[in-house]
């Protein structure tokens, strides 16, 4: 590999979605937030260690939970200007260094094997090209280096898979290209990784899982 950024990396697409990303500020400061998605970005964060990427970093919602015990710094991209303003706001208030920067996830500005641990919590859903993403990570990330990941997923049963491809249009237009039917856990082998443990969060349309996986 070199030591330098892909050279086939496009210019990095950003966006801005002004008024999702309101939206999604104002649902953070409720009670699903406090009470189901806190506990989980705490458990994640809490293994996070050494010299840390987190990729789509969003409003910042993490930043908070990252341990200086265990974490040098943080480099924090999000490729959406509006949910940028948000993380902003959110690192000044961190117990950790965050540098943030504009970028997607498929075109990551940095060199090859430079950090020990990624984070991702709720980004492959609406990132535009999630295997070229997972290939990206796995090229920033040392050997052996590991990926944090929280994401919902594609459902089991074939009648709820199928209310998921019916849906996801709708969500794609509404939520910031989310996509409900990602098989994100198949992309994340399929770059590579070896996942070391994994855990499946309940929910027929929603289902979601807590990963931890190894660069190989």
């Amino acid at each position: 590999m070199s030591q330098n950024t892909p050279a086939d990396a496009s210019k990095p697409r950003t966006t801005s979605h002004n008024i999702f990303a309101a939206l999604y500020e104002r649902h953070s400061r409720g009670g699903s937030e406090r009470n189901f998605m806190e506990p989980l970005r705490k458990e994640i964060i809490g293994q996070a260690h050494g010299l840390v990427l987190e990729v789509g970093a969003g409003t910042g919602l993490n930043f908070a939970f990252y341990d200086p015990e265990q974490v040098e710094r943080v480099e924090a991209t999000e490729p959406d200007t509006a949910m940028l303003r948000y993380a902003r706001e959110r690192s000044k208030t961190a117990r950790v260094p965050i540098t943030l920067t504009l970028a997607p996830v498929e075109a990551l500005p940095f060199a090859d094997e430079t950090f020990d641990c990624v984070v991702a919590t709720l980004v492959f859903c609406s990132v535009t090209d999630p295997q070229r993403g997972f290939n990206e990570i796995q090229r920033v990330l040392k050997p052996g280096g590991t990926l944090l990941l929280i994401e919902h997923v594609r459902a089991q049963g074939a009648i709820a898979r199928r209310i998921q491809d019916i849906i996801t249009p709708a969500t794609k237009l509404l939520a910031g290209n989310c996509h409900w039917n990602r098989d994100t856990e198949r992309t994340v082998v399929n770059a590579g990784f070896q996942i070391q443990d994994r855990r499946e969060l309940s929910g027929v349309l929603q289902p979601m899982i807590v990963l931890r996986a190894r660069r190989g």
